[in-house]
């Protein structure tokens, strides 16, 4: 009789584990399911597939600033951190400045159809939430400049303030297109300084600084176009774009030559630093991207902006970038 009941006092205590074991998977599970949705809430509200624009050139100036140092160590742990490091800071600044874009036109955003359904309007974000992204984002990108050098740790509050000031450079100036290109040309060349670790007078030196030119022209002449989508939207809440101060006309024409600006840049490094078959073939399919960007992105048809811009522009920069590495590896 007694060995009987041990026997159910087992089987019931075995029981009681099992459920127990259930609820700690379930918890687990629910756990890894909450993490995945805030991920991608946050990924969505930060648009983290844009990243694909500024990135390529940040490899272009990775990449040549090893070609300077007259070495690519694929396989060298040193070189393995810094690429880290890189990627690192590219992420959490993209994030910081995009992540405050949003809250900083959170109520702009409201208003406007065709953005009314963003996170934070929308309420699949909070504001407080947001504002807690973008500081935890700065805090990490300052502390990976910090770790890969004193120099890019120094200059990072200075990448930060345009980054997260261009925010709010719309309500005042429809020069904001370019402010947001100078935000981005930041890119390549903090990685040239994050590798080097100075900033020379010699013509190598010029290499990072002609490249960020080139984001810098490349980014403002598309961003005009994005911004021929809001016109109207711009006009009566007294935005400073240059479409809704101009003309949707002008402004495209001011937008064809500043992607001229940024065509004449990367001719100018091919012939400053002697780039071989592969570079032009880069800058022939970065050329033939603008073109067909100005086909089919005009003032009649900019309902098509928003379904292939960034495929479009992924494409120019990615192209570009992966042929400019190439002909340097050869």
């Amino acid at each position: 009789m007694w060995a009987m009941m041990q026997k159910l006092r087992m089987r019931f205590k075995s029981a009681e584990l099992k459920v127990q074991g259930a609820k700690l998977v379930k918890t687990l599970l629910l756990l890894h399911l909450q993490l995945l949705i805030m991920f991608t809430r946050f990924a969505h509200l930060v648009k983290f597939s844009h990243t694909v624009f500024a990135l390529p050139f940040a490899l272009i100036g990775f990449a040549y600033a090893l070609y300077e140092k007259g070495a690519f160590p694929l396989f060298d742990f040193q070189f393995s951190i810094l690429l880290l490091q890189m990627l690192l800071c590219m992420v959490t600044a993209r994030n910081a400045a995009m992540g405050f874009n949003r809250w900083a036109d959170r109520k702009i955003d409201a208003r406007n159809p065709r953005t009314a359904r963003r996170e934070i309007p929308a309420g699949v974000i909070s504001p407080r939430s947001a504002l807690w992204f973008v500081v935890a984002c700065s805090a990490a990108f300052i502390g990976v400049a910090f770790w890969i050098n004193n120099l890019c740790g120094y200059l990072s509050p200075v990448a930060l303030l345009i980054l997260l000031g261009y925010s709010y450079t719309k309500r005042f100036s429809a020069l904001s297109h370019y402010i947001l290109g100078i935000a981005q040309a930041i890119a390549p060349v903090g990685v040239y300084l994050a590798v080097v670790g100075r900033m020379g007078y010699d013509l190598s030196s010029l290499y990072p600084l002609i490249l960020g030119a080139v984001v810098m022209a490349w980014m403002a002449g598309f961003d005009i176009l994005y911004a021929l989508q809001d016109v109207e939207f711009d006009r009566k809440e007294k935005l400073y774009s240059l479409p809704a101060r101009t003309s949707p006309k002008t402004a495209t024409a001011i937008s064809i030559l500043t992607h001229l600006l940024s065509l004449y840049g990367v001719i100018l490094l091919g012939q400053l630093y002697g780039g071989g078959l592969f570079y032009w073939i880069g800058v022939a399919i970065f050329a033939s991207v603008l073109l067909v960007q100005h086909i089919l992105y005009t003032p009649k048809r900019a309902a098509r902006i928003g379904a292939t811009f960034t495929l479009v522009n992924g494409i120019a920069s990615t192209a570009y970038a992966l042929f400019t590495i190439l002909d340097m590896l050869m």
